[in-house]
């Protein structure tokens, strides 16, 4: 049963193109060495808890001092005061319709606008301080840019950089270099350290999405390396953190309240981010996987799965863009970036002014800080 298992997992006639068999490459000639998937595989997870490991003593040792020079304070929020039965009913809704506030009001002989009161100092207690998402973006910046001048370097040099075309010729026996193991190890890595953080990191608005995204992400990543599809996976993962690199830059801006910087900055994320992913990614990377590689070595049924993921990725990159543009749309008649549709849940004083219009309101989610630039993670992945 295991074998047939194994034997269907890894097909020759799902990985491989025609006339291609593992065997193929399992014996490359000599001083040569073609990818083993579950060699970086054994790598790369345990990897991701050191990732993991890692970004805590950086936010503590290198972020957070950097915070203190910039005057990002950690801040302590306003406690709620106590109470058994409202803090049963914040367990499962953070957020109580009309009726259930006039039950409330009637259990506890309370006003109303009191409870309405209490959830939104409950609310704010569980919101991440500006320090803590200071610390976040910081080491997000540090990794995209550390991990973009490695490609940079790595691939200025490779004949695939300037003629995509090469990432077809002589495939699938195309040698593995250390650079292209290196990047590729560092970003597998760094993707699952996001994927298990995700759920204790700051919550956002686009949960799902980002999910959705680093699945693919490693999925393309993980499947790329199996079937030695190394060259375009450099590509893709270089021209990702092209735009991620200003996207955490203008974060950080904000974070320490430099708002023309941070408009600035988000002016060439966007712009980069357009560059790259509307039109470098779409009409020559993939455009090079889905044509250039049937005509140089035909479709496969990996192929087919592999072509799958990267059109994923492509509609999460017009559904960013869109929410990029609506941004700076408000910009234009705002004169500054204010909002954030991407942005995590926070509060905001508005939240005790809009209170005040209706009695079962609920304040819809505030947006961080004063720009857009606050949480567009192009996390973004990355991605």
């Amino acid at each position: 049963m295991t074998s047939f298992v194994s034997a269907w997992i890894w097909s020759e006639r799902f990985w491989l193109p025609e006339n291609v068999s593992w065997a193929d490459l399992e014996h490359p000639p000599a001083g040569v060495e073609y990818p083993e998937l579950g060699l970086v595989m054994l790598y790369a997870l345990p990897l991701a808890v050191g990732v993991l490991l890692l970004r805590r003593l950086f936010e503590r040792l290198v972020a957070k001092p950097c915070a203190h020079i910039l005057q990002i304070q950690e801040g302590v929020p306003r406690r709620a005061q106590p109470n058994a039965v409202l803090e049963r009913l914040y367990q499962s809704n953070a957020c109580p319709d009309g009726r259930q506030l006039e039950g409330l009001s009637k259990q506890l002989d309370w006003d109303e606008r009191k409870i309405q009161r209490w959830f939104r100092v409950r609310r704010n207690q569980d919101r991440p301080s500006m320090q803590t998402k200071f610390c976040e973006s910081m080491w997000r910046f540090t990794f995209y840019l550390a991990i973009f001048i490695y490609a940079i370097r790595y691939l200025w040099v490779s004949p695939w950089m300037w003629d995509v075309r090469q990432c077809w010729h002589n495939y699938p026996f195309q040698p593995l270099s250390p650079g292209q193991y290196n990047y590729y190890v560092a970003e597998l890595a760094f993707y699952w350290s996001l994927m298990f953080s995700q759920f204790t990191d700051i919550k956002r608005k686009d949960f799902f999405i980002m999910f959705v995204h680093h699945l693919a992400t490693i999925l393309l990543i993980t499947f790329s390396y199996g079937n030695n599809m190394l060259r375009a996976g450099t590509l893709v993962m270089c021209v990702h953190d092209a735009s991620d690199v200003f996207l955490e830059a203008a974060k950080l801006a904000n974070y320490a309240k430099y708002q023309k910087l941070c408009d600035v900055l988000f002016v060439v994320f966007s712009v980069v981010f357009f560059l790259t992913r509307l039109v470098i990614f779409p009409f020559w990377i993939v455009y090079s996987v889905m044509f250039d590689s049937w005509e140089l070595i035909g479709p496969y049924r990996a192929w087919w799965l592999l072509n799958g993921l990267l059109l994923v990725l492509q509609v999460l990159h017009i559904i960013w863009f869109y929410l990029i543009t609506r941004i700076a749309i408000k910009a234009i008649f705002k004169g500054k970036v204010s909002k954030d549709d991407r942005s995590d849940i926070e509060s905001s004083s508005d939240e005790e002014l809009s209170s005040s219009g209706s009695k079962n309101h609920c304040p819809t989610p505030k947006l961080r800080g004063n720009t857009p630039a606050s949480d567009l993670n192009g996390e973004t992945p990355g991605h």
